[in-house]
């Protein structure tokens, strides 16, 4: 019998290594990026870089539980949903929405005309993602709908998708110099850690093999590195922008949240569990945005 287990067991080995080689990979080049970029010094687009690779990095980390355990409890799977909704929110508040009120104003728009340029910018932010999020999902995805179901692959999209809206406003901050960039980059970290968590989990749990599963999780965070660059070299070329990009970000950010996020959370019926995580998480935010504003 031993005989017959053996050889199987090291080709299971063989097919995990080269996923959670990567992620290793992900993880050690995120950390050689905040390394090679000090906090608070460097361009916009350098500083977009490190709190992007930040963001990342804790995804990956977050990811890596997955490998030694089966299951989370659906109570704190959903308070951890929640958490990452709160923080969320107090990022469109305090880091996105409010800066780019007072951006405006400084560019000499009035009170009245700075509230009607943000509000513009939110309502493209959110058609925007919603408009993504909708080319998405019309694509069947037939491959992976064989592995796990459709419904499962619809959730690990939507966080995906939110994660470019994270992404934009790092680099939104980076790149217009705000002095709360460096709170924002490090209270959206906080909320990736559960999230590559959750993200991983849910795809072993319906079926996936754990390797690629983590290593499906950390590549999720990828797409907030991505999206920072080319939102601060945006801002960074015109400071005109800056109002825009902040107000863009926070819609789409918003939509994320109330369409994806929130539902998710009270899917399973701990609703109450999820909304005291999504207040925890926005004080827990508003805090870092006050202390590192």
């Amino acid at each position: 019998m031993n005989r017959v287990l053996r050889p199987f067991a090291y080709t299971r080995a063989a097919v995990a290594w080269p996923y959670i080689a990567a992620v290793i990979a992900l993880v050690c080049a995120a950390l050689w990026v905040l390394w090679l970029v000090p906090p608070g010094q460097g361009s916009g687009m350098r500083l977009a870089l490190r709190g992007g690779a930040l963001c990342a990095a804790a995804t990956a980390i977050g990811a890596l539980p997955v490998l030694v355990m089966r299951t989370i409890p659906q109570r704190l799977a959903d308070g951890l949903l929640g958490f990452g909704a709160g923080v969320m929110l107090a990022a469109t508040a305090f880091s996105l929405v409010l800066p780019g009120l007072a951006a405006a104003e400084t560019q000499g728009f009035s009170p009245w005309s700075a509230a009607g340029l943000v509000s513009v910018g939110i309502l493209l932010g959110a058609f925007a993602l919603l408009a993504l999020d909708r080319g998405l999902v019309d694509d069947p995805l037939d491959a992976q709908r064989r592995l796990v179901p459709s419904r499962v692959m619809l959730f690990v999209l939507a966080i995906v998708l939110h994660n470019i809206p994270e992404g934009m406003a790092v680099g939104v901050a980076a790149g217009g110099a705000l002095s709360g960039a460096a709170g924002l980059a490090i209270g959206i970290a906080l909320q990736d850690v559960p999230e590559g968590l959750v993200v991983a989990l849910v795809l072993a749990t319906a079926g996936m093999a754990r390797s690629k599963a983590v290593f499906l999780g950390a590549l999720s965070g990828v797409a907030e590195p991505l999206a920072a660059i080319p939102s601060a070299w945006a801002v960074g070329i015109s400071s005109v922008l800056l109002p825009w990009g902040l107000a863009f970000a926070a819609g789409a950010m918003l939509i994320a949240v109330g369409y994806s996020v929130i539902p998710e959370s009270n899917r399973h019926g701990h609703g109450g569990i999820a909304s005291f995580g999504l207040a925890l998480g926005f004080c827990l935010m508003m805090v870092l945005d006050t202390a590192l504003g």
